[in-house]
Order: structure tokens, then sequence, then C-alpha cells
């Protein structure tokens, strides 16, 4: 009999999930996989055996209940236990406030002290709570444990997370956090084993998909990062502005009378490749195989916000050895990578271009001054591994 835990990651209208069994090292290898999308609408359930084979497609034609949606994911994933025991569920927490660094065990003190959060990621936090409170009412002796994207940086140096506000505003945890951590903590332990001279010098890491994001890494810890006090800050996003002069929404406000529900929307939900490409896509794909000038304008933009911020981060490290690129367009657009490559040229960066288009994990030449690799990330294979290391911690 072996132990096996459940991840998941809840958003506003899907639910992602993977099952993970304890491996014979002691890590986590994964045995199924799955999500139900359209949650709000028409939920679609599809979920895959571990070789990526669809083994359940499931439509509804309205919406049902969350908690009716995630007893199907948690009787599909028991379904798939054979002889494993679930030993606990894993969630994905977008924000851990100033006090949670690590995984931590689920708690009614702890899931208060979460809730007390949600006003920092509105958009994120309070989907992530649902299926942890859900959980905890139908099986109340199932241990859960919280991974937290904002943990990674909590060792920035304090320059890097101040804000230029009053100091009681600081106080009141108005300061930068960084998000996509789970992802950036998963690179970090991967480059050691792919690549592990690099991983004790400086590296920058770009977390590029529909939320997209850099991070410095010095000796595999987060110095820097482009996302602030929430994920809609730093790099221009798939409908996130990221950057932007806090004068423009005054001037939303003020001049244009948007109200503080409509300014949101504006900069959550229609900006970034969506806002710029003139409402074509907010899909990287879609805006790279269109001839419309709008859609080029949107390729560009990015780009050069992503180089620029790159160039930031060097800053922050005191120079760069290394280059990462991972999430969806990072991992799957060669043509963002060589674009980005040929903006930070004058850091040293010279891409080899069949091993970019092949999609080679290591596509720098070797003239090039900085490595750059390509690393799929596995924020599921993070959650899970908490979860295990959590479990054994109280055996």
């Amino acid at each position: 009999m072996t132990d096996a835990v459940l991840t998941l990651n809840a958003g506003s209208s899907s639910i992602k999930f993977a099952l993970f069994e304890l491996g014979a090292a002691g890590g986590a290898v994964r045995a199924a996989r799955g999500a139900v999308e359209s949650i709000d609408a028409a939920p679609h359930f599809t979920g895959e055996a571990a070789d990526g084979t669809v083994v359940t497609d499931q439509r509804w034609p309205q919406p049902l209940e969350f908690t009716a949606l995630l007893e199907t994911v948690m009787a599909w994933a028991e379904s798939r236990l054979g002889g494993d025991t679930l030993r606990a569920v894993g969630h994905r927490v977008v924000h851990g406030g100033a006090l949670h660094d690590g995984p931590e065990r689920m708690t009614p003190a702890l899931l208060a002290a979460l809730e007390g959060l949600v006003p920092l990621a509105p958009l994120h936090q309070p989907h992530n709570l649902v299926p942890i409170r859900a959980i905890a009412a139908a099986r109340p002796d199932l241990p859960q444990v919280a991974c937290f994207d904002t943990a990674f940086h909590h060792g920035m140096p304090r320059a890097a997370t101040r804000f230029a506000l009053p100091r009681e505003y600081d106080d009141a945890g108005i300061r930068r956090y960084g998000f996509h951590g789970l992802s950036y903590e998963y690179i970090a332990r991967r480059l050691e084993q792919v690549a592990p001279a690099l991983a004790k010098r400086r590296v920058i890491v770009a977390h590029l998909g529909n939320g997209a994001s850099l991070c410095a890494l010095r000796q595999g810890r987060s110095v820097d990062t482009t996302m602030g006090f929430t994920a809609l800050d730093g790099l221009m996003m798939g409908t996130r502005c990221g950057n932007l002069d806090p004068g423009v929404i005054l001037h939303f406000g003020q001049a244009l009378g948007l109200s503080m529900a409509q300014v949101e929307d504006v900069l959550y939900r229609r900006s970034g490749l969506l806002g710029v490409s003139g409402g074509i896509a907010s899909d990287m794909r879609a805006l790279l195989a269109s001839t419309d000038p709008r859609a080029r304008d949107a390729v560009e933009l990015f780009v050069y916000r992503v180089a620029r911020e790159a160039g930031a981060l060097a800053s922050s490290l005191g120079g760069l050895d290394g280059l990462v690129f991972t999430a969806g367009i990072g991992e799957h657009a060669p043509a963002i990578r060589a674009l980005v490559a040929a903006r930070l040229d004058w850091l040293g960066v010279e891409l080899d271009a069949a091993a970019n288009a092949d999609g080679a994990a290591l596509i720098s030449t070797p003239r090039s001054r900085i490595e750059v690799r390509v690393i799929p990330t596995d924020e599921e294979a993070m959650i899970a591994q908490h979860t295990l290391d959590s479990l054994a911690s109280l055996d």
C-alpha cells in the first residue's frame, strides 16, 4: 500500500488537480491529473492517466454547485487510487502574506488568517479557499496543506520589498510580495539537477504565460521579482497591464469617471495582450499567427517589457550568468524566446537558432556569455512534494 496526495488549484472558472504517489526515493510521482473548466457556465471535466491519455471526458449543460464538482473530482481521484491511500490534499494558495513563508497544515486559525488576506488578492484568494472549506466540512479527518505562491520570495532583501510610501502603510502590509513562487521553486530545484554549476550562480527565470513574471535567483534563492503587491504588477500579461503609472488610475477616476469596479475590470481583464491587440486575442499563439498590425504591436510590447525587466533584474543580481524560460509561452514559443534574446544581446545572450526552434533544453551557443535554457515548470509536483514533506514531519 502506497501513500497518495491530491493537489488542487482552484480558480474563478476552473479546478485543476493531480494525484501523486509517494515514490521509492520519497519523491512525488504523478499518477493522474485533470481539470474542470468553465465551472461558471457549462462545466467540462477531463481526467488523464499518468501517460496523458484522456480516460474521462464529461460535460454538463449548466453550472453546478462548486461542492458537487469538487466531490466529482475527489471521487474520480479516489477511483484511480487502486491500493493507495489518500493521505492529504495540497492546495495552491496565492497569498500567504508577510507571516507565512512555507507550506502549512491547514487549521481553523490558518484558514481565518488566509481569509484576512483576501483584500490583497481579491481575484485569486477567495477561489483558493473555497475547496479548503468544502473538504474541511465534508472530510474533517483528511489533512490539508496550504502551499503559498508568495512564500519563495520571503528571503528577498528589504529594499526589494519596499514601496516608497509612508511607513505606516508598510507596517499595514502594503509591500512587494512576489508571486509564481511555486513555479520558481520548482525551477530552482530542477536547475540543481540539470545544470548544477549554473544553479549556484546568477539566473533570471522567465515564467511567461497568461500570467507572466520574472524572478532573479542567486544560488537558487529569490532576490528580486517583477510582481509586487498583487499579481497585476510587472510584465504585460494576457489580460493584465503589468507596470502602470499610478497617475493613470487617478486619471481613470477623476477625469474619466470610472468606478473602482470599472478600473479593476480594465486592469485585470481588458488590458495586456488582449487590450493592446484591440481585442484580437490574449493567447500568444493567436497573436503570432495573425497578420494584423495590432497583433504585432502586442507581441512587440510584450517582448520589450520582458527584456526591460530582465535588464533591471540583472542589475539586482549584479550581473547575469543564466536565463531560463518556462511556462506556456516560455516553453512553447521559440519566436518569443528569440525576440527576447535579441534584445538581451548586450548582456551576452546568443541563441542557437536551430536548438531554439527544435525545443532543445539548452538553446544558447557555446560562445554565449549567458547560458540560456528551457525548463518545463510543474507547480503541481511542487505542491505534492510540499504536502508529502509536511505529512512526514508530523509522522
